[in-house]
C-alpha cells in the first residue's frame, strides 16, 4: 500500500509545479498580489509530495520488498542496512528520484528563506524553478518509474552492484547531486532578472548565497567520488577523467566563474551580461552531466543508463531550457547595460581574467569529453580522449591562474597599481621561489612537476596570507574582526593551493610496483621494505575474499599491516578490489593484491603516493571556506535590507 501512496504521492506533485509554474508567473506579469503569493505554498506542497515519494520508495529497500522491481534488482536481504538505503539512489530510477527531491527542496528553501525577496522576482524564481521540475516529473513518471510492481516476486534480489557497496554511494551522490541541482537557482534568478529587466548590486547579493551553496556541495560531492575511487577501485589514481567525473566538473568550473563574477556586479554593477550568461552555462552544463550520465551515448564506469530514450527526454529538456533561456538573454541583453568604468589594471579586470581562464578550461573538458561522440557521428571514427591530452591542454590554464590569483586579489576596485601589489606580493614570491629552489637541489634526475607544484602552492598560499593581512591593515586586532567572507575567501584560496602542491607532487614523486610475490617474500619499494606474510579466504556479509596480509617496514621498524583484498560477489558474480592503505600526512602506501598465479604467488601491486591526502585535505578547506563566506552576515543581513527598498521600486515598476 505505501508503494501506491508514494507513486500517488509523486503524481500528485506534477500538477503542484503546474500550478507554482503558471499562477506565479502571471501574477507576476499582471502585479496580481494573490497570484504571486501561490508560489511559497506550492513549492512547500511540492516538496513534501517528493519527500513522501522518496520516503516509500525508501521504505521499500529498508524492508527488502521484492514485489519492487527497482529493489529486485538494486537489492538483496543480506545486504548491510547502509548499501540497502544507498541502493535507493544507487540506480537510474531512485537516482531521478533524488534528483526530484533536492529539486523541490531548495524551490522549498528558496519559498521559506526568500521572505525579504521582492514580490515580483520571487514569483518568477519559483516559477521558473517548478518549470525544472515539471520538466523532470514528466521525465521520471513516463520514463523511469521506480514504483513498478513485478506480478510474481522472487524470493530474493540480484543484488547492488558491487562496485557501489561502498559507503561512498551513502554521501557522494547526494553532495553532488546537492550541488547540481542547487545551480538551478541560480539559472531561475538569471532568467527572473531577464523576465524582470533588472540586474544589480541588489541582485547579485540574492543570487550569491545560493550559487556559493551549491558550489560548496559540488566541491565536496567531486572531493568524495575521487576519494571514492581512489580507495575503492585499486587504480591508484585520484582522477581519471571519465566521462561522467567531467560532468561534475565543468559545472564546478563554470560555477567557480560565476561567484566571482558576480560580486563584480555586487560592488561594482558591471559584468551583468556575463554574470547572467555564466548563471544559464552553469545550469547547463549540470544538465548537461545529466544526460551524459543517463543517455549512454558515452560509455563511462559511473553511467547510470544505456536507454537511448531517456537521453533524447533528457536532451529535449537541456534543448528547452538552454534554448528558452539563451534566446530570452539575446532578446534582453539591451537591459543589461553596466554603469562601472574600470582600468586595465584594476580588480575587476582580475576576475574578468579569472573568469575568462575558468571557462576556458570548462571548454577544454567538454570537447575532451564530447569528441568522441563528435568523431563517431560525424566522420565515423571511434576514438578515445584520455589524460595525456587533458593534462597537456587543461593545465596552462590552471596554471595561469594559480599565478596571478594572488595579483589579482591585491587589486584595487576600479583602478590599481601594479607596481605597489608586486612589491607587497614580494615576500611572498621569496618564499615560493626559496622553496622550490630548494627542492630543485633536492632531487635528482626527477621531474620538475613537484618543485613548480610547491611553488604554486606556497605562492597562493603566501599571497592569500599576504591579502588577509593588507585587509587588516596589518593589526592583530583587526585580523580577527574581519569578515567571514574574507576569512572564507583566505581559507578557499590556501585550499586551493594545497590541492595543486598535493596534485603535482602525487605526480612527480609517485613510485610504482607490479610483481607475482611468493608467501613469505620481502621486497623493497620506494626505501619500504613489504613483505606478503600470508593469504587467507575470507567471508564478508555478502561476499567472499582473498585477503591478503602485508606487512610494511622502514629501516627495519614497522610502520603498518594492511589487509587487501579481491572480492567475489556470489550474487552479482563480479569481483572487487579493495586497496590495503596506510595513510600519512607526507604518504600513502597503497597496496593491492591480485589473483593466485598458476606457478605459484599473487599479483601484488605497490605505491608510494607522496601528499596523496593533500589533494582532499585542501578540497575540505575550499569547502570550509565556502560555508564561512556562505555565514558571513553581511551576506546574510544586507541582502535583506537592500531588498526593503528594491521590493518598493519594483512592485511599481513596469516591464
Amino acid at each position: 500500500m505505501y508503494i501506491e501512496l508514494g507513486h500517488l504521492a509523486l503524481i500528485l506533485a506534477l500538477p503542484v509545479a503546474l500550478v507554482q509554474m503558471i499562477l506565479p508567473m502571471i501574477g507576476a506579469q499582471r502585479n496580481d498580489a494573490v497570484l504571486m503569493r501561490v508560489g511559497a505554498p506550492a513549492a512547500m506542497m511540492q516538496f513534501l509530495l517528493v519527500l513522501i515519494a522518496f520516503f516509500a520508495l525508501t521504505w521499500g529497500f529498508i524492508v527488502s520488498d521484492f514485489s519492487l522491481k527497482l529493489v529486485t534488482v538494486n537489492s538483496h536481504s543480506a545486504k548491510p542496512m547502509l548499501y540497502k538505503i544507498s541502493g535507493v539512489w544507487g540506480n537510474h530510477e531512485g537516482s531521478v528520484l533524488l534528483w526530484v527531491l533536492i529539486l523541490a527542496l531548495f524551490g522549498a528553501a528558496a519559498a521559506v528563506f526568500g521572505q525579504d525577496l521582492p514580490m515580483r522576482l520571487k514569483s518568477r524564481v519559483l516559477s521558473v524553478q517548478a518549470a525544472v521540475g515539471v520538466a523532470f516529473l514528466c521525465f521520471i513518471l513516463f520514463t523511469s518509474n521506480p514504483f513498478i510492481r513485478l506480478e510474481f516476486p522472487p524470493l530474493n534480489g540480484q543484488g547492488l552492484n558491487p562496485l557501489l557497496q561502498d559507503p561512498g554511494l551513502a554521501f557522494h551522490p547526494p553532495f553532488l547531486y546537492l550541488g547540481y541541482v542547487g545551480l538551478s537557482m541560480a539559472f531561475s534568478f538569471a532568467v527572473a532578472a531577464l523576465l524582470e529587466g533588472r540586474v544589480d548590486a541588489a541582485w547579485a547579493r540574492w543570487v550569491r548565497p545560493w550559487t556559493l551553496a551549491a558550489w560548496v556541495f559540488l566541491t565536496i560531492g567531486i572531493a568524495l567520488g575521487s576519494w571514492w575511487a581512489y580507495y575503492e577501485l585499486g587504480w591508484g589514481g585520484f582522477w581519471f577523467w571519465d566521462p561522467v567525473e567531467n560532468a561534475s566538473f565543468m559545472p564546478w568550473l563554470v560555477a567557480t566563474a560565476l561567484l566571482h563574477s558576480a560580486i563584480v556586479v555586487e560592488k561594482r554593477e558591471t559584468l551583468k551580461s556575463w554574470t547572467i550568461l555564466l548563471a544559464i552555462l552553469a545550469f547547463g552544463f549540470s544538465l548537461m552531466g545529466t544526460f551524459i550520465v543517463r543517455s549512454g551515448v558515452l560509455t563511462s564506469v559511473h553511467a547510470f543508463a544505456n536507454d537511448p530514450e531517456r537521453g533524447l527526454f533528457i536532451l529535449v529538456i537541456l534543448g528547452v531550457f538552454m534554448g528558452g533561456a539563451l534566446t530570452l538573454f539575446a532578446a534582453r541583453a539591451h537591459v543589461m547595460e553596466s554603469k562601472g568604468i574600470f582600468a586595465l589594471v584594476s580588480r575587476e579586470s582580475g576576475l574578468v581574467l579569472n573568469n575568462v581562464l575558468l571557462v576556458i578550461a570548462a571548454f577544454v573538458v567538454f570537447v575532451g569529453t564530447i569528441w568522441p561522440l563528435v568523431s563517431e557521428l560525424a566522420f565515423d571514427r571511434p576514438l578515445s580522449v584520455g589524460a595525456p591530452f587533458f593534462n597537456t591542454a587543461f593545465t596552462p590554464f590552471i596554471l595561469g591562474l594559480s599565478l596571478f590569483l594572488p595579483i589579482g586579489a591585491l587589486f584595487s576596485w576600479k583602478r590599481a597599481r601594479l607596481g605597489r601589489v608586486v612589491k607587497t606580493l614580494a615576500l611572498a614570491g621569496l618564499v615560493a621561489v626559496s622553496g622550490a629552489i630548494l627542492l630543485w637541489a633536492m632531487q635528482t634526475e626527477r621531474s620538475a612537476m613537484g618543485p613548480v607544484g610547491l611553488f604554486m602552492g606556497l605562492w597562493i598560499g603566501c599571497g592569500t596570507v599576504t591579502e588577509l593581512w593588507q585587509r587588516s591593515g596589518g593589526k592583530f586586532r583587526r585580523l580577527i574582526r574581519l569578515p567571514g567572507a574574507d576569512w572564507g575567501k583566505f581559507v578557499s584560496h590556501s585550499g586551493f593551493g594545497i590541492v595543486i602542491f598535493g596534485i603535482a607532487g602525487l605526480m612527480a614523486w609517485e613510485v610504482e610496483d607490479i610483481r607475482i610475490a611468493q608467501i613469505g617474500e620481502s621486497f623493497d619499494v620506494g626505501g619500504f621494505d613489504i613483505t606478503l606474510e600470508a593469504v587467507d579466504e575470507i567471508q564478508g556479509p555478502n561476499y567472499f575474499a582473498t585477503q591478503g596480509i602485508m606487512r610494511v617496514k622502514r629501516d627495519g621498524q614497522e610502520i603498518a599491516v594492511l589487509h587487501p583484498e579481491r572480492r567475489r560477489y556470489p550474487v552479482a558474480g563480479m569481483p572487487t578490489t579493495e586497496a590495503g592503505i596506510a595513510n600519512g600526512i607526507a604518504r600513502d602506501i597503497y597496496l593491492v593484491i591480485g589473483d593466485a598465479q598458476v606457478g605459484g604467488g599473487y599479483t601484488v601491486r605497490s605505491h608510494i603516493k607522496p601528499f596523496a591526502n593533500w589533494i582532499w585535505g585542501g578540497a575540505i578547506f575550499m569547502a570550509l571556506g565556502g560555508f564561512f563566506s556562505l555565514f558571513d552576515r553581511r551576506l546574510r543581513v544586507a541582502a535583506g535590507r537592500r531588498s526593503g527598498a528594491a521590493g518598493k521600486m519594483t512592485a511599481v515598476a513596469g516591464e
